[in-house]
């Protein structure tokens, strides 16, 4: 699946796994996302290889400029996480059409529920229509390690 920003005509976002940028994939969210710092690149290649994956292209250069991976079903459920925008492309509200691309195409497939969790990007994910677990209670965890 790929979707062409008509808004702006600057950057494609594509589905398509050969097109993602691993090393790069790796740098960004070992070294400066704070839920992945230190990840290895054998454990990000994983996540990668079992996850329905989106990359944001510079229409210009080719250039991979955003990440965001989805851990899914394809059918029911989905959990939102890594979504990474370049340093040099933020500001441009990439990131939020990246969300609202794989968002979209999640409900294509019929998922009813997408989750995710930030620490600092509550209102980002507002805009696209994510709001707090209206069930919280609900919900449980398990940290392994």
């Amino acid at each position: 699946m790929t979707h062409i920003d008509t808004a702006r005509q600057r950057y494609e976002i594509s589905s398509d796994p050969a097109r993602l940028d691993p090393a790069r994939i790796h740098h960004w969210l070992s070294t400066d996302a704070y839920w992945a710092l230190g990840r290895t690149r054998e454990h990000q290649d994983r996540a990668m290889a079992g996850s329905l994956n989106f990359g944001a292209y510079d229409l210009t250069s080719g250039e991979q400029k955003a990440y965001l991976r989805v851990v899914t079903d394809h059918a029911t459920f989905a959990w939102l996480c890594d979504v990474y925008v370049d340093r040099d492309a933020r500001g441009h509200g990439l990131g939020t059409r990246i969300v609202t691309t794989a968002r979209d195409h999640l409900a294509s497939l019929g998922v009813r529920r997408l989750v995710l969790a930030t620490q600092d990007a509550h209102g980002v994910y507002a805009k696209i229509g994510f709001a707090p677990l209206a069930e919280p209670d609900l919900w449980m965890d398990l940290q392994l390690q």
